[in-house]
This record gives structure tokens, C-alpha cells and sequence, in this order.
């Protein structure tokens, strides 16, 4: 047998090998990532077999330098995350409904490689309901940090899924709405389309007003809260601070949580 033929068979044989990386493999790998609509307009979504990982609008992903959108927004998402990005066929389960403002019930998070602090305050903003909002200071207290509170809005500022963790419900303690990936406009926008009344809300603020409280109930809340909003003028006090409705006689709310309500 010649070398020409040994090496044939060992080319041969060598082929034989070859194969497709398995779906397994490639899904340890990369992850995907789907554009879709949302409220304030097309977004790109990366996620994982366990969930979403980060959304961008696609809007903000267009680089000066002509860099293609996708490509800035896979860059974006390696750095974040140090995973390739892969198109997907398909969305994930929930995120449609998601994006046009139902509860995230279905949908699934993959935020496993934030630290544990990050991953509490997200779970405790996804907490707070549509249609009401909550000062830093209220996340930092659910996540088990009271004094993180600067902490809090640096979390919140990097945000890896706005509109799916919904920090535009997190506002300052002023009364002021705060700052916004997709802009302050926008936040508003969003709150507004929940029932949230802004230009109440910022007025109390205005005038020192924090809590509302009503003495049918005897119960203290955040202004934007349900149970706040039921109130009827002839029943509604006005607190500053918490320390001032509980001297009047009022306990905390159970629903919006103001203050950890005693065992």
C-alpha cells in the first residue's frame, strides 16, 4: 500500500468523525436573542434555556460608527455576560405578553450571574405591582439591605431587563421620578399608562407629603398604593414621615409594606 493510500484512509476514516456539535453543547455555549415590540418600541432580548438575561431597546443599540445594531447589542451582552449570541427561532415562553405590559407570570429570568445583592433588589422590584411605585429606600428594606440605598439605584441603573423588571416603578423619595434607561420621558410615560397619577403624586411631594392614611382603616400607605387610593377626602390624613402616623395611631400596610409590619 502507498502513502498516498494510507493517507487516504486516515482522511477518510478522520471524516468519519466529524459531526455537529450537539443542541446541548450549543445551547452551553451561546445564548439567543429575539427582536420584538414593545410599549416603547422594538427591543432586543437575549436569554438562555433558563430564561431571559438582558433586554435593550433597539433604538439605542445603533452606533455613530455605522456599527450594525444587532452587532452592538451582542457586544453589549458578552460583556455583560461573556456568552456569544445565537438568533432564535422563537421567543421564549411569556415574554410577548410581557413586553405589552401583562404581569411576567409565565416568563422565566436566568440572572444567575448577578451578585446576590443585585438579584434581590430585581426580585423586590418585581414585586412592586403595575400601577403604583416605591421609593429606593422601600427596595433597599426588601431586599434585605435598608442601608444600601445608593447601592439600590446603581443596580437599578444597570438594570439587565428593563420593562420585564420594572424599575421605572422605582421613584425617588422626593417625589421626583428619577432617571431611566429608555429615558425619564419614557418612564413617565409607562407609569402614566399604569394608573399611576404622576402629577399627584409629585404635588403630596411638594408639600412634604409621603403617606397617606385613612382613620376608617387606621392604616398608612404609599400614596400610589390600591388601598391609598380608595381613601375619600373626608377620611384622608396626610403624613410626612411614617414616624408621624404611627405617633397619630396608624399601622403600616400590608399590601405596599411602607414599614415591616410586626409578627
Amino acid at each position: 500500500m502507498t502513502t498516498n493510500d494510507h493517507h487516504t484512509q486516515i482522511t477518510a476514516a478522520l471524516g468519519g468523525l466529524a459531526a455537529e456539535a450537539p443542541t446541548s453543547l450549543m445551547s452551553k455555549v451561546f445564548a439567543r436573542w429575539v427582536s420584538a415590540p414593545s410599549s416603547l418600541g422594538d427591543v432586543f432580548v437575549a436569554f438562555t434555556g433558563a430564561g431571559v438575561q438582558f433586554l435593550r431597546p433597539a433604538a439605542d443599540t445603533d452606533s455613530i460608527d455605522g456599527t450594525d445594531a444587532i452587532a452592538t447589542f451582542a457586544k453589549a451582552y458578552r460583556k455583560r455576560f461573556a456568552r456569544p449570541l445565537m438568533p432564535a427561532q422563537k421567543p421564549p415562553a411569556g415574554l410577548l405578553p410581557t413586553l405589552r405590559g401583562r404581569p411576567a407570570r409565565a416568563l422565566e429570568f436566568d440572572l444567575s450571574p448577578l451578585t446576590d445583592l443585585e438579584q434581590a433588589v430585581l426580585a423586590a422590584t418585581r414585586r412592586i405591582p403595575p400601577g403604583q411605585a416605591r421609593p429606593y429606600s422601600w427596595v433597599a428594606r426588601e431586599a434585605g439591605n435598608p442601608g444600601a440605598v445608593r447601592a439600590v439605584g446603581s443596580v437599578l441603573a444597570r438594570n439587565p431587563v428593563p420593562l420585564l423588571v420594572p424599575c421605572h416603578r422605582v421613584v425617588r423619595a422626593d417625589g421626583a421620578l428619577g432617571q431611566y434607561i429608555f429615558g425619564s420621558a419614557q418612564k413617565e410615560q409607562l407609569l402614566r399608562e399604569e394608573g399611576v397619577n404622576v402629577d399627584e403624586v409629585a404635588d403630596l411631594a411638594n408639600h412634604g407629603v409621603h403617606y397617606l392614611a385613612s382613620d376608617t382603616t387606621n392604616i398608612v400607605c404609599f400614596p400610589t398604593c390600591s388601598d391609598a387610593r380608595r381613601i375619600t377626602a373626608q377620611h384622608r390624613h396626610e403624613f410626612g414621615t411614617l414616624a408621624q402616623a404611627f405617633e397619630a395611631g396608624y399601622r403600616p400596610c400590608q399590601h405596599c409594606r411602607p414599614a415591616v409590619v410586626a409578627a
